[in-house]
């Protein structure tokens, strides 16, 4: 192996891992908002650049942009009549906001919206359904409305026109017009970011690529270039939302695939983890300062969906890594509800500045890591990460400062419960909505707060264990050095499967394989072809996707198969069965994966002689009617194949674990620690 870096930016960290002859090495760089190149080289020297053969790249640097509204200046053209596409959306409500007559959408005209209305043009021509000209481009109109936009100083262009992805005719002669009045701006046509079925997905998949690249397109040359300078001859990998790498000049003529990669790179760590020691179904719960962000690895594969919202409603097109975000994490506020009088906790979050009480850099307010400190889980003695010294007085005043009439025990131990529970029961419900059972399922826990707190979940989960993996503090920059090359394109055109469709859905996967293999190097005996399709029965909107395509050339026998494997899948994911329906494909989907060699984790000895014991005691408060006296072990003196008998807490400089009563933690081969409950 030459060696490999994955670096995944985050809004308060980089993190940076590499790998080289079987040894992993790692550093957290501050984020720099305004140079987001600069820690990413830094980190990369630190961990030994140059002689290195790739650098994987994940980042959340462009969905921090769209949520903080920190974005360029771009307009909005699509069919006249139709410029408020955006501002409408699906004109679907979240559950919480259905009786509320003040809630408006986050990216809506009365908030926040992606373009403002001016911008947002409407250009005089019409695409029936069927491909066919209804109303030909109006060439003198949209001239007129470019010149308008001009005179507006936009960064970037958006072209979304109606039933585009059927014929892209007019999308294609109003990007020649966009060059000629405008010059070489960055622009992005729906027919080819997103030739898609439902104009809104396809429409908020376009301004979001747009944005992308005007986002990355500076940044990612900087760090190319930077990366050069400094003695990297290697390849060069961005991340898709799936996890999945593609070279970085493919990965930015569609930028949009990326704006979500950071947290997919856990999942993807998390099911090659899994493989190594044998886990296959798990529960991946990576727990931070403000969110809890849960995923399912099931049969060794991620669940994968084809599309995912950035906010309520502002849908992005492209397959994803399916990742739930609940508010609840180690800075997760603890507060009184003013009305209630009731105890809270969340979805509010210290976050890193000012941080949690006891960090002592101004923060004021409990949080589930004060209630860690003033439990003892926590301590003043080792500082977290090697360089914040915790300060257990001000957790103490903190609580003392709630607006309640609890005595100290009962604040603690009812904010500590609350948050487990919160975490738990996203989890469950989670579960319910992917048809698990819990109890066939392990729970991985990565994050800096997540082998603090699963443990004591794992009770209420009622999951097999608790994996706490090594370096799962960088376990998400370590999926980038777990996933594959993948080239993936996808159309939408609505076929009903019987023997006519034959020939029509042959042609459509050439041209999508001519146009991959077009840009790909490898030699066909080192590839492999994935095609599979979405479908729905007749008279049906949503489709049930990813169903299954037979290598080979596409005969009437072939479409029975489709048709069967349709009724399956659609059985699966609904529980009814109607053959009696004809089947129709909406969309197909083709990947060329290039397999890459992965992440190996060096195997920790065993223990010859002697025996592990315990460095000190502590006496843990607020969890019980009694006090529990609790062992604390170093995870650097751990070795494959040690118990410990819980209670019994394990620090190590990123994170503490806690081993709750009745609970057992076991060593494995990798250096992961492995937690069940004792059962008798």
């Amino acid at each position: 192996m030459n060696g490999m870096i994955g670096v995944d930016v985050g809004g308060t960290f980089t993190d940076v891992i590499a790998v080289k002859e079987g040894k992993i090495s790692a550093v957290k760089v501050p984020t720099n908002p305004k140079n987001m190149e600069l820690p990413v080289i830094e980190g990369a020297e630190l961990v030994g650049l140059k002689n290195m053969g790739v650098f994987n790249h994940a980042s959340t640097s462009g969905l921090n942009a769209v949520l903080t509204r920190n974005l360029p200046k771009v307009a909005f053209l699509t069919t006249l009549g139709h410029r408020d596409i955006l501002d409408g959306g699906r004109a679907m409500r979240p559950l919480e906001a259905q009786t509320d007559p003040h809630w408006r959408r986050s990216f809506g005209d009365a908030s926040r919206p992606l373009v403002p209305h001016y911008l947002r043009r409407g250009i005089r021509e019409r695409i029936k359904s069927d491909g066919d000209i209804f109303i030909p481009l109006d060439e003198h109109h949209a001239r007129e409305q470019l010149e308008i936009i001009k005179k507006c100083n936009v960064e970037g262009i958006a072209i979304c026109l109606i039933n585009s992805y059927i014929n892209p005719e007019h999308e294609k002669r109003l990007l020649e017009l966009v060059r000629e009045v405008l010059g070489d701006i960055p622009c992005s046509i729906s027919s080819e970011t997103s030739p898609l079925a439902k104009e809104f997905a396809r429409s908020s998949t376009t301004v979001i690529d747009v944005f992308m690249k005007i986002v990355y397109g500076k940044y990612s040359q900087d760090l190319i270039s930077g990366l050069r300078d400094k003695g990297f001859n290697g390849e060069i990998n961005f991340a898709d939302c799936a996890a999945n790498l593609s070279p970085s000049d493919f990965a930015l003529e569609r930028p949009h695939k990326i704006v979500f990669s950071g947290p997919a790179g856990g999942t993807v760590s998390s099911a090659h983890f899994g493989s190594l020691i044998g886990q296959e179904n798990i529960i991946c719960a990576d727990i931070g300062g403000t969110s809890t962000d849960i995923s399912i690895v099931k049969n060794g594969r991620p669940t994968v969906t084809t599309d995912f919202q950035l906010e309520h409603d502002l849908l992005v097109n492209t397959l994803t890594n399916e990742v739930h975000s609940i508010g609840a994490g180690g800075g997760s506020i603890i507060k009184i509800d003013s009305s209630t009088g009731e105890l809270k906790v969340g979805p509010e979050s210290a976050g890193g500045l000012p941080g949690p009480a006891c960090y002592d850099r101004g923060g004021i307010n409990p949080t589930m890591t004060d209630a860690c400190m003033m439990i003892g889980i926590l301590s003043s003695d080792s500082p977290l990460g090697g360089r914040i010294h915790l300060n257990r007085e001000l957790a103490k005043k903190a609580f003392e400062e709630l607006d309640t009439n609890l005595d100290m025990e009962k604040r603690i131990k009812y904010a500590y419960n609350l948050g487990l529970s919160e975490i738990s029961e996203g989890i469950v419900n989670i579960c319910i909505k992917h048809a698990i059972d819990p109890r066939d399922y392990s729970l991985i826990a990565y994050g800096a707060a997540g082998p603090m707190l699963l443990p004591a979940v794992l009770n209420q989960v009622g999951a097999k264990s608790v994996v706490v993996p090594p370096y799962h503090g960088l376990f998400s920059a370590l999926g980038l050095l777990s996933s594959d090359l993948v080239f993936s394109d996808s159309c939408s055109v609505y076929v009903t499967l019987n023997e006519n469709a034959a020939e029509k859905i042959n042609q459509l996967y050439k041209q999508m394989e001519a146009k991959l293999l077009s840009k790909i190097s490898t030699e066909l005996s080192q590839i492999k072809i994935v095609r599979t399709f979405d479908g729905h029965l007749a008279g049906q909107t949503w489709e049930t996707p990813f169903v299954n395509i037979p290598d080979g050339e596409i005969t009437s026998d072939t479409i029975q198969t489709l048709i069967s494997n349709f009724h399956e899948a659609y059985e699966l994911a609904w529980g009814n069965r109607f053959e009696g329906l004809p089947v129709v494909g909406a969309t197909f989907r083709l990947q060329i994966v290039i397999s890459t060699e992965k992440v190996s984790y060096p195997v920790l000895p065993s223990r010859t002689t002697g025996y592990l014991f315990p460095e000190s005691k502590v006496e843990l408060q607020y969890i019980s009617d009694e006090p529990i006296i609790a062992s604390i072990f170093s995870r650097d003196e751990l070795l494959n194949g040690d118990v410990i008998n819980g209670p019994a807490i394990i620090r190590e400089s990123m994170s503490t674990i806690f081993v709750q009563d009745n609970q057992t933690a076991v060593v494995g081969k990798y250096g992961e620690i492995i937690i069940t409950r004792d059962l008798n």
